[in-house]
């Protein structure tokens, strides 16, 4: 999520003092100051969402030695889109008879070689929603994936709505240029 800003919040998911108040509660490092120091100070709506680990080496450690990939583009970057993701999430089960999987990897018939690094993530009422929905692993997947294809696109319903009024424009204008070429 290097890509997105607390500000692309605004509109979508919170309120602007939602989002501002969500941002201030990340200390960011900032600066140098008169002196040439770097100090910390509360986020702001135009700060980046904070990465989950210090650096690479320190995502590596955690993670079995792989690096996590960044989620921002990943429903675009993979074949299927959001169906995949959503069917990775949810496709864990026991490996079949005369499958031997490795220490640390988990089966997903849906993951290229079937044998993947991360445990499954997602159980059925790990969360509660306050609308009442059933927090099923298929409803917590759908919301998942859904989230990842907006991240990937934040400004996806901003384009559509210009291009559906530069449609309308350039229709005016072909009929107004059609009418003056055949009839003047």
């Amino acid at each position: 999520m290097q890509y997105l800003c607390y500000r692309n919040l605004v509109g979508v998911i919170m309120e602007e003092d939602e989002a501002k108040k969500e941002a201030e509660e990340i200390m960011v490092e900032d600066g140098p100051d008169e002196e040439g120091n770097m100090f910390k100070r509360p986020g702001k709506l135009a700060d980046k969402f904070p990465a989950p680990y210090a650096n690479e080496e320190a995502a590596r450690a955690a993670n079995g030695g792989a690096y996590p990939p960044d989620l921002s583009y990943i429903i675009q970057a993979r074949h299927g889109n959001e169906d995949y993701v959503f069917s990775l999430l949810t496709g864990y089960c026991d490996a079949p008879e005369g499958i031997q999987l490795r220490e640390g990897l988990h089966y997903n018939p849906y993951f290229p070689g079937s044998a993947i690094g991360m445990a499954q993530a997602l159980y059925n009422e790990i969360i509660e929603y306050e609308d009442g929905t059933p927090a099923t692993q298929s409803q917590l997947a759908k919301d998942v994936t859904t989230f990842l294809r907006w991240s990937s696109e934040p400004e996806h319903d901003i384009r559509k709505q210009m291009g559906l009024k530069a449609m309308m424009v350039f229709s005016l204008l072909l009929a107004v240029s059609y009418y003056l070429k055949r009839h003047k």
